[in-house]
């Protein structure tokens, strides 16, 4: 039976990796976090003091930076060069540094190609803000996760204040969204977009719980029984 792949792409901020994770720990599936892989790369730069929108010396470093994803006690985890930086990668700098290195094809092209291998041989979960238009094409199930750049923000703040690393206002982290929202949907690589088959669906307004449930109730649309997976 072939693997089945669900992708879940949208704007930073939209919930899609927590969601993805979730929804793979409720289906007993791989979740595999590909933004982490460029935010991996972007830590690397930035550790070498590089500019992560400096193409040549990006290009330079790509061949040698080994990026890997490991599950350690059923969690999975990000390592470069072999370091656990799971937890390093989370931080403001390394995020808009990754929608940087993120607009690079060769880099781009680089870690599709890690992604494709992987859920071509598992059912995956894949969150990101091209997997069902250019990853995953031919995933049999598409969801683009939206929600306002308000309440992304507060979102964000919350996230930020929690783990002690809130260092900016309300204000100044919405700007940054609106500006990461107009990079990604605006590059030339495999910019941010709704694939035509994808289902929208705005969280804006409901919980946690009840986007995981709405996404199963588009699975079990689509013919596929989460129960049986």
């Amino acid at each position: 039976m072939k693997p089945i792949q669900i992708a879940i792409d949208g704007p930073s901020g939209a919930g899609k990796s927590t969601m993805a994770k979730l929804l793979a720990k409720r289906l007993g599936i791989m979740y595999l976090d590909t933004g982490a892989m460029y935010r991996a790369l972007a830590l690397k730069a930035i550790r070498m003091n590089i500019d992560t929108r400096d193409r040549e010396r990006i290009l330079d470093i790509l061949p040698d930076v080994n990026i890997e994803i490991k599950y350690v006690d059923g969690t999975q985890r990000i390592f470069l060069d072999g370091e656990d930086v799971s937890d390093k990668i989370r931080t403001d700098e390394v995020s808009m540094g990754a929608s940087n290195v993120s607009a690079i094809p060769e880099v781009r092209q680089k870690l599709v190609a890690l992604q494709q291998k992987i859920a071509s041989n598992e059912n995956v979960v894949m969150d990101g803000r091209d997997i069902g238009t250019h990853v995953l094409p031919n995933a049999q199930v598409k969801i683009f996760l939206t929600a306002s750049v308000k309440e992304r923000a507060k979102r964000r703040y919350t996230e930020l204040k929690e783990k002690g690393l809130l260092t900016k206002t309300l204000e100044e982290l919405e700007k940054e969204i609106e500006i990461r929202d107009y990079n990604d949907s605006n590059r030339a690589a495999s910019p941010l977009k709704k694939a035509d088959d994808a289902e929208v669906l705005d969280t804006s307004n409901l919980s946690i719980e009840q986007t995981i449930e709405a996404i199963l109730k588009i699975m079990e649309a689509k013919g596929y029984n989460h129960a049986a997976l």
